[in-house]
């Protein structure tokens, strides 16, 4: 029981005397210090966050204008469903999904979106603009209690190891996409547009962004007790600790690129404008 000089922090007490209110913290009236304008990056990164989902969602039930010879887009490969068959050029990809008459990329972005949401640095992105886990550093967070990724449903966050394999074949598949800007709406080689410069682009940012994660740092020289003993391992461990280094700027900008170049083919797609050849 409290007494006149102790706060209740029972679990009928005031809410306020948990967490950064508690009796063992400094008692500092106001909720933080901070004066700078500390909401803007967590505000900036939801409502960037917010726009992809909503352009992604879009695009992934729309189920058509994925395809401009040669160029596919992302949220579609592989093309597995039965309304791939009728893709311009569709002999390339094997068919089969053809049990599934919805829209190809509902079978496809389960891999690269998973591996996305359970992500290292995008946990930290959504879990401060959506959740306000914390807002911001030295600002608390408005919730009473925290059990971090240790129960139902954010323990599963643990998987994202799986998805980094899954994630390496998504990656592939857009490697041979991007070779494929080479060829001609005939087929054959010797092709260059201006699509082709952007499916270049994408699958670059797209495959920094994959070895950059954690991950994949892990496999590449985790567990291992002494590096000397290892040069290979280490070789690679410090060639993904580079990039692991900028691992947050890589998510955003392969983010984009993703977008971008499906944006690219539904414009092409669509008839919006023709891509421009170089050769």
């Amino acid at each position: 029981m409290a007494t006149g000089t102790e706060p209740d922090t029972s679990a009928a007490g005031d809410r306020s005397a948990r967490g950064v209110h508690h009796a063992t913290r400094a008692a500092i009236p106001a909720r933080h210090l901070r004066r700078d304008r500390w909401w803007l990056q967590p505000a900036a990164t939801a409502a960037g966050l917010l726009a992809f989902i909503v352009y992604s969602t879009w695009r992934a039930f729309a189920g058509s204008d994925y395809y401009a010879a040669p160029y596919v887009s992302p949220f579609y490969s592989p093309c597995l469903a039965e309304n791939c068959a009728d893709m311009p050029g569709g002999a390339d990809w094997e068919i089969v999904g053809s049990w599934w008459a919805l829209s190809p990329a509902l079978l496809v972005l389960i891999f690269p979106l998973g591996f996305r949401l359970t992500c290292y640095y995008y946990r930290k992105a959504y879990y401060r603009g959506f959740w306000a886990s914390p807002p911001a550093c030295a600002v608390p967070e408005p919730h009473a209690k925290y059990s971090g990724e240790s129960r139902f449903p954010l323990v599963l966050q643990n998987i994202h190891r799986y998805f980094f394999y899954f994630a390496v074949l998504v990656a592939g598949v857009l490697t041979y996409d991007a070779a494929l800007g080479f060829r001609d709406e005939n087929g054959a080689w010797g092709h260059m547009g201006l699509g082709t410069l952007v499916m270049l682009a994408n699958i670059a940012l797209i495959w920094a962004y994959t070895l950059s994660c954690h991950s994949c740092r892990h496999i590449v020289g985790g567990r291992l007790r002494t590096f000397s003993k290892h040069p290979v391992r280490y070789r690679m461990w410090t060639w993904v600790s580079v990039l692991n280094a900028r691992h947050m700027q890589l998510a955003w900008a392969s983010l984009v690129s993703v977008a971008v170049a499906d944006l690219y083919v539904y414009l092409v797609a669509s008839g919006a404008f023709d891509d421009p050849r170089f050769f």
